[in-house]
């Protein structure tokens, strides 16, 4: 059986993302699916809309056929590092190829960047330096830095946009680590990263279906826009929990983290960096919401989403030294699986690269420890009553 593997973290899972699985079983041929999924945190930052077990359901009925977690340490870093672990799972659970959606569409700019930034790495490093030091932010110095480079010729991969520049990491690292897995882009359609719903589409993006909820409080402003069994999952994660995941909800827990430490203490935490503790700390003590809070704390050097990864692992206790403690992932957590991911799973379990977990037990490691802790504050955050569904929930099996 030949195996793609995608990146995701369907927060929550849309008709754009039953076009990416669809898409991408054709572009690479493939006969399994196989999602590996951000946990309780994400990359921008933030916590899940939902939690990891009822994305993985959304997943395995709109056709995934294994959904595997990517690690805490991971979920949460800035792109390079995310797509690190990605990778590196994806090849050790014997993936032929990888596809991810893109703005740019086609693979040959992508391979032709890496060209050219692998070649040039050490001038291109330099560059993201010079521009950094000038007060900007790390994302603008890497355009910067970029631009420079290729003289914003035609034929590159435009790094200005999201998808885009997850996909160049995808490809940096899977040839770092010299892996075999082909890389294959789709087309973003309709919806880019950023936009807020359009009532005349079917298609929206993830971030313009959460703000059309929160601002509405209504299933009724997103049923358009996501298939009907991921409407019935959500349905049900908020009849459980009365609430979905946002900064706003994790927000009195997140105040109490901060202002439970001195500022100094707060450096201690991965990511909190050049002197902005004492601005975090200043701006938790007088803003009683959240929008209020990052409406303070964030500026041209320090972005929304930079600051945002800086408070999950304030908020989850993740220091600066466990961050250097890690370098590649020690497992493969399995959350869920269809009945062709089954046999998938059998056929390979001879070459399955990293030990296959299926229980929360198995984790023993100071990463699987970490996710643990990880899930268990997500849990509290979101007002659960039984702090143990790590340990309690199995794979989930859709034969």
């Amino acid at each position: 059986m030949k195996a793609t593997g995608i990146v995701v973290e369907y927060n929550p899972f849309h008709n754009g993302h039953l076009y990416h699985a669809r898409q991408s079983k054709i572009e690479t041929g493939a006969d399994v699916i196989i999602a590996v999924m951000s946990g309780q945190f994400l990359q921008r930052g933030e916590p899940a809309f939902a939690d990891k077990w009822t994305r993985t359901e959304m997943a395995l009925l709109n056709g995934i056929d294994i959904v595997i977690e990517l690690p805490y340490v991971y979920a949460t870093a800035q792109a390079s590092d995310f797509a690190k672990g990605a990778i590196a799972l994806l090849s050790a659970i014997g993936c032929e190829s990888f596809c991810f959606g893109s703005e740019e569409g086609a693979i040959h700019p992508f391979l032709r960047t890496y060209e050219l930034l692998n070649g040039q790495r050490e001038q291109y490093e330099q560059k993201i330096h010079e521009a950094v030091q000038t007060g900007i932010s790390y994302p603008k110095a890497m355009n910067r830095a970029y631009n420079a480079l290729t003289g914003n010729s035609d034929g590159y991969a435009d790094l200005t946009q999201p998808n885009n520049i997850l996909g160049y990491h995808y490809i940096d690292e899977a040839k770092k680590m010299g892996s075999p897995m082909s890389p294959h882009t789709i087309q973003r359609i309709a919806a880019n990263y950023h936009d807020p719903i359009d009532k005349g589409l079917t298609i929206a993006s993830a971030t313009g279906i959460r703000q059309a909820f929160f601002e509405e409080g209504s299933m009724k402003e997103i049923a358009n826009y996501m298939p009907v069994p991921s409407l019935l999952s959500l349905q049900e994660f908020n009849r459980q929990y009365h609430a979905f995941g946002s900064w706003e909800q994790f927000y009195p827990m997140l105040r109490y983290s901060i202002l439970k430490e001195r500022p100094a203490q707060l450096k201690r935490f991965s990511e909190v960096t050049e002197g902005i503790e004492n601005l975090i700390f200043e701006a938790a003590a007088k803003e009683h919401e959240f929008e209020g809070f990052i409406g303070r704390v964030k500026s041209k050097r320090f972005t929304r989403t930079r600051i945002q990864r800086m408070l999950t692992h304030i908020y989850t206790g993740f220091t600066w030294d466990q961050l250097r403690s890690f370098q590649t992932p020690s497992y493969l957590r399995l959350l869920g699986m269809s009945e062709k991911g089954k046999r998938y799973l059998n056929q390979q379990k001879k070459n399955i690269g990293l030990p296959l977990i299926s229980r929360a037990a198995n984790l023993t490691d100071p990463m699987g420890k970490l996710d643990i802790h990880a899930s268990s504050m997500y849990l509290l955050g979101i007002g659960a009553k039984d702090l143990k569904k790590e340990f309690t929930s199995p794979p989930l099996y859709f034969g």
